[in-house]
């Protein structure tokens, strides 16, 4: 039987935001007997982070979150810390490994001091997925929601002018939640040696595993048991690894895909000399 916790992101929305507050309020009265996390799964968004959580979850000396995306470093963080911890379960035994996945963490500006400030010694893992792919995933989510009203083609042509001074409005106000970064940034997400590189400058690099897409989804038994050296944690395998959250659409326009190979091919390149590997997205 799923838990209350479990059950808020089927109901509708104004219940959903009811029972929300109830347990965030519960979680936050308690936080005292609450851990904060070992462990960081930071994005990317469309990339298999709901997929890993999901794998480390059943794993039974790992624990976190029901639900995925508590989003404190980057869309909750003026709520404080112990509104944090009372998103976590509270900690039966001390061997345990407590995590949770928040896909825009990777992207978010601020994310990396925030969590260095009180998560130092946190491992973090980065998920990539090519970024054409990736960006075309995550505009058929936007659709799939109902956010989105224009063509592919028209939202790429579109981004950076509905991102003006949205980047500037995020770092002056802590506060500020800005719907057009979160959910129409099909670009600038792709970035990816720009993102990792604000995480490089405050946590050591022994600190960061980063995965590729494709690992986890052609040799997820072999990737799984990496995450999970990684963590310290015991090895454990499970009987299956399923895909998570398929969403059929149609195909990409050949002709859209070569403009954002073309797009793309610099910051790949840019990517690969950090990492000291080609993850073959050219």
């Amino acid at each position: 039987m799923k838990s209350l916790a479990e059950r808020i992101p089927t109901l509708p929305g104004p219940v959903r935001s009811i029972l929300r507050n109830t347990v965030w309020s519960f979680g936050t009265a308690t936080a005292r007997v609450r851990p904060l996390p070992d462990f960081l799964i930071l994005g990317a968004q469309k990339a298999g982070t709901t997929a890993l959580y999901e794998y480390l979850r059943r794993h039974p000396g790992i624990t976190g979150p029901r639900w995925k995306e508590v989003s404190y470093f980057d869309r909750h963080y003026r709520r404080g810390p112990a509104w944090y911890r009372g998103n976590f379960p509270v900690r039966l035994s001390s061997g345990r490994i407590v995590g949770e996945a928040s896909p825009s963490y990777l992207f978010h500006p601020l994310a990396p001091a925030r969590a260095a400030a009180l998560v130092p010694g946190a491992r973090l893992i980065a998920i990539l997925r090519d970024p054409v792919e990736r960006a075309y995933s995550h505009y058929q989510h936007e659709v799939a929601f109902g956010r989105e009203p224009l063509s592919f083609e028209e939202a790429i042509d579109r981004e950076a002018a509905r991102m003006e001074g949205e980047l500037e409005r995020l770092l002056a106000d802590p506060g500020y939640f800005s719907h057009p970064w979160w959910n129409f940034t099909y670009l600038a997400r792709g970035l990816y040696a720009e993102q990792l590189e604000r995480w490089q400058a405050v946590f050591p690099s022994e600190q960061l595993l980063v995965l590729a897409n494709e690992e986890l989804s052609t040799e997820p038994a072999a990737t799984y048991a990496r995450v999970l050296e990684f963590l310290g944690a015991a090895p454990y395998g499970l009987e299956a690894y399923p895909r998570v959250f398929d969403r059929d659409y149609p195909a990409l326009k050949p002709e859209t895909r070569e403009r954002l190979r073309s797009h793309f091919a610099g910051p790949n390149r840019r990517l690969y000399e950090l990492l000291g590997r080609d993850l073959g997205w050219d």
